[in-house]
């Protein structure tokens, strides 16, 4: 039997331990590099606390969100909304200010309102006074007629020109000289009554004139106003359309600026009817008394048409 050597057997004992040793070694080695660095970040998170609290808030950095690709989206509508916002808050929202940010037709139609209202008070005032003032001359005027006896006592008392009863009177005369050899006292009276009547309805026209302006700015000026307003409608949903946004600060300047037609319409009409139905009592008050006016020269006629066929009946003397 061979005989073993001592130093064979822990030759490959050796080796083993080594490769063991070697293995354990590189499976250690990741684990002490992972937490190496997490032990140096820990006292450096300890410490971002205390440098977050001494840098100010306006230097504190702003993470971005987690959408980076939205963000900017994001941000450029809000920036628009803002501009939006901070535009349709710039109007001037009072009425001089809504009439300068409107369109040409609208201010047109505004335009043509402010003079037709501006129309409307003037006929008022002057209309108004020369309604007062003739009046006023004809009641006068009545009463000197009733206080006459003939038909030449009230051309005396009428004696001035342009007056109502100066007119009437004196148109009966002429009627009368032209008429003085007609036999029939009925045709004389009917001929001064169909003069007289005339120029009833000539004083009534005449008092008239001016009114029918405004029963025409009465009847219109609400579709004019509403016309501009449709117009500026129209202006503000094309407007709509074009910067694709529904925001009430945007759109709302536009349709007030339209309904701010309507409004004019309104201010302008409503006056003129109201002063309409007021000259129409009016003057047919007045058409009553130039009535009476004439009604007392017409008697003051009759009664020296009497007078006449009296002085021109001859005395019958009987013989016996």
């Amino acid at each position: 039997m061979k005989p073993i050597s001592p130093s064979a057997s822990p030759t490959p004992s050796r080796a083993w331990r080594a490769i063991a040793a070697l293995m354990f070694s590189l499976v250690l080695a990741p684990a002490a590099l992972a937490d190496e660095p997490a032990a140096n970040t820990a006292p450096a998170a300890a410490s971002a606390p205390a440098a977050a609290a001494q840098t100010p808030a306006a230097e504190a950095p702003v993470a971005p969100p987690a959408g980076d690709s939205a963000a900017p989206a994001s941000n450029a509508d809000t920036q628009a909304l803002v501009e939006d916002t901070s535009l349709g808050m710039a109007h001037d929202l009072s009425p001089w200010g809504m009439y300068k940010n409107a369109d040409i037709v609208v201010k047109i139609v505004m335009i043509g309102l402010a003079i037709a209202s501006l129309i409307t008070w003037t006929i008022w005032i002057a209309k108004g006074f020369e309604l007062m003032g003739a009046k006023r001359r004809l009641r006068h005027e009545i009463a000197a007629l009733k206080k006459s006896a003939t038909l030449k006592e009230a051309s005396d008392v009428s004696s001035k020109e342009g007056t109502l009863a100066h007119t009437l009177v004196h148109d009966a005369l002429e009627e009368m000289r032209l008429s003085a050899n007609a036999r029939e006292k009925e045709g004389i009276k009917e001929r001064v009554s169909f003069r007289l009547e005339r120029l009833v309805a000539a004083s009534g026209r005449s008092m008239s004139s001016g009114t029918g302006v405004l029963a025409t700015i009465g009847s219109t000026a609400p579709f004019v106003g509403l016309f501009g307003t449709v117009w500026g409608i129209m202006n503000s949903f094309i407007g709509i359309a074009k910067t694709q946004t529904t925001n009430l600060a945007v759109v709302a300047p536009g349709i007030a600026e339209a309904l701010l037609a309507t409004a004019l319409g309104l201010v302008a009409a409503i006056p003129a009817v109201v002063i309409y139905n007021v000259f129409a009592r009016s003057i047919a008050g007045y058409k009553a008394q130039v009535s009476d006016a004439s009604a007392q020269v017409l008697l003051l006629v009759s009664r020296d048409l009497d007078h006449q066929g009296e002085r021109t009946v001859p005395h019958m003397v009987k013989m016996g």
